[in-house]
């Protein structure tokens, strides 16, 4: 017995450690209290069997391991700076603000409203990159406009729920610095990998919205006329932005040219905006009545996120900035925000900063778990049984992609991806790049997959938030008001599943077409071994100007052994047991 538990002690280990978190117990615990009960055991055990290599002086390894492989981590330094400036964002009704003027811009067409959650979901997760956050919001804000013009509950409730999904994926994502750190992959790369992914994402729920309105219109009507407070005229908007563009190619090709590439488009595009942002500053003013309410309105709130998302990804894409340098100019430009409407005060900023260290102690203690538990798998062979399980799948790396695909969305239906990033990934880096996967695609597909976690009945994370904010029972609607018949969870339930069937195509899509993850790669210089040829001239061959100008001289090693004498009547005998006198004053 002892020799079977022995010899498949890695099994044991992941299985015991998975079981007690699938049960509920603090995570960073769990993996370092299994880590440290099977280290002792693997000591006991190593005399019996051979493939485990644990001795007691590795547990001396662990403070350098913490502090030089979590505390020294430059890219999970990002963790924080974007969930400070998510939470800054979510305290000044950024939310609020753009699902209103969105929802008034797309007003007159059915389905207005979904549109407007599914976009606005989009751009929360372009600047919030929390869940959370970003489904509360939108749940509070515009599942009751939402009733109150009678769409279907189930398509409402599921059109929130799935857009605030949406910062799972969309960068800067926390899910996706954590993932580059653990596949050991750039965060630069992996926004840019994520960047087709997550727009054929949003795209195929605004195909949604559109199909629903069309084979069942009055389950996403248009929105009142009596309701379009902005009004309406859109051929302003359309006019200022035919001048933001003829802005841009002004300042790109004619004012900024001597500018290096990155910053001249940098400056070309904040010319272009700013002065369109301006104008309607000055029309709201002034009132000038240039600009059509609706138009200025759009204008006002859609440029300041807008700004802050090319500030954080636009400066990382075109190099100009690391992520972590990108998160914490995304923090400042959010707290710029917060000022500029006068929404930061004492309690938004406390409140701010006491979420931020909460969530990044507990990044940090999860690391820490996970470390200690990783030492011992690793210690009993834990990743070669791994390895082998995985790369031994029928249908080589689509066969794994694809099982991994199933246990990753199993297990997100109970354990938060932080639990699955430091776990799970660390243990299947191996297989893939065993079988030749690239990291930056693997990396991508399980973010689309741990989104789709959160979206799935009965345990998906998306779904307790909304409900938590969705009135069960009879309540009144504020502006009309009417009273109105609550939310089951049900219709909850039944509202996702074509968001799910969604999640899935678009899975399906990435593993069987990397290049929408691989053009990364693109600008990428390749250059194949097997053409590079390396030839070293011999001596006596000539040199050029590469070692100081041409010259047709011969270079040779002078001929120690003969009996020529140099130009100065000295020696140049060289005796190796009486070494020459050398003086360097």
């Amino acid at each position: 017995m002892i020799d079977l538990v022995a010899h498949n002690l890695a099994p044991i280990m992941f299985v015991s450690v998975m079981a007690m978190l699938l049960l509920g117990y603090p995570v960073a615990f769990t993996l370092a209290a299994g880590g440290l009960i099977f280290f002792v055991l693997g000591v006991e055990f190593s005399s019996i069997s051979p493939e485990i290599h644990l001795f007691w002086p590795l547990l001396q390894s662990h403070p350098d391991r913490f502090f030089g492989g979590i505390m020294s981590n430059e890219t999970l330094l990002a963790v924080p700076f974007f969930t400070f400036m998510g939470i800054i964002l979510e305290r000044s009704r950024m939310a609020e603000d753009l699902l209103d003027t969105i929802g008034q811009l797309f007003g007159p067409i059915r389905g207005g409203v979904a549109y407007a959650v599914v976009l606005v979901g989009a751009l929360l997760g372009a600047t919030t990159g929390v869940v959370a956050a970003s489904v509360m919001a939108m749940g509070l804000i515009s599942l009751p406009v939402m009733l109150r013009y009678s769409y279907d509950r189930s398509f409402a409730t599921g059109t929130i729920a799935a857009s605030g999904t949406l910062a799972q994926i969309v960068p800067p994502s926390l899910v996706l610095i954590v993932m580059a750190d653990q596949l050991g992959r750039s965060v630069g790369d992996m926004y840019i990998g994520a960047l087709y992914p997550s727009l054929m994402v949003i795209a195929a729920y605004c195909l949604y919205v559109f199909i629903t309105t069309l084979i069942r219109p009055k389950a996403a009507p248009a929105m009142p006329v009596e309701a379009r407070t902005l009004g309406s005229g859109v051929t302003s908007l359309f006019a200022m932005i035919a001048v933001a563009a003829a802005l841009y190619f002004l300042g790109y090709h004619v004012l900024f040219t001597a500018l290096d590439e990155a910053w001249r488009l940098v400056a070309a595009l904040f010319f272009g905006v700013i002065a369109i942002y301006l104008a309607a500053l000055a029309n709201d003013r002034f009132k000038l009545n240039i600009l059509s309410r609706l138009s200025q309105q759009v204008i006002i709130v859609m440029v300041p996120p807008l700004a802050l998302i090319f500030l954080v990804l636009g400066t990382i894409f075109l190099g100009i900035a690391t992520p972590t340098e990108g998160g914490a100019m995304g923090a400042t430009g959010a707290l710029a925000l917060a000022v500029a409407k006068g929404r930061l005060n004492f309690t938004a900023l406390k409140a701010a900063l006491d979420s931020t260290t909460k969530l990044s102690a507990f990044v940090m203690m999860i690391l820490m778990g996970a470390r200690v538990f990783s030492l011992t798998f690793y210690g009993i062979n834990g990743n070669v049984w791994i390895e082998e399980l995985l790369t031994g799948l029928p249908g080589g790396e689509y066969g794994f992609l694809i099982v991994v695909t199933i246990i990753i969305f199993i297990l997100g239906c109970f354990l938060d991806f932080f639990e699955i990033a430091f776990i799970m990934v660390p243990l299947l880096v191996a297989p893939a790049q065993a079988l030749g996967i690239d990291l930056i695609w693997f990396g991508i597909i399980l973010g689309l997959n741990l989104q789709t976690s959160f979206l799935t009945p009965p345990f998906g994370f998306s779904l307790f938030y909304l409900r938590s904010v969705t009135p069960a029972g009879e309540w009144q609607d504020k502006a009309t008001g009417r009273m109105m018949r609550g939310v089951r969870t049900l219709e909850i339930y039944k509202g996702i599943v074509p968001f799910i069937i969604i999640q899935f195509l678009a899975i399906m899509a990435v593993i069987f077409f990397p290049k929408l993850v691989t053009h990364y790669q693109d600008d990428t210089v390749r250059v194949d071994p097997s053409t590079v040829q390396i030839e070293m001239p011999s001596f006596g061959e000539s040199f050029d100007s590469g070692f100081g100008g041409e010259s047709s001289e011969p270079f040779a090693l002078p001929d120690f052994g003969s009996g020529d004498q140099p130009a100065d009547g000295g020696s140049n005998d060289f005796n190796l047991d009486s070494p020459p006198d050398l003086n360097f004053n």
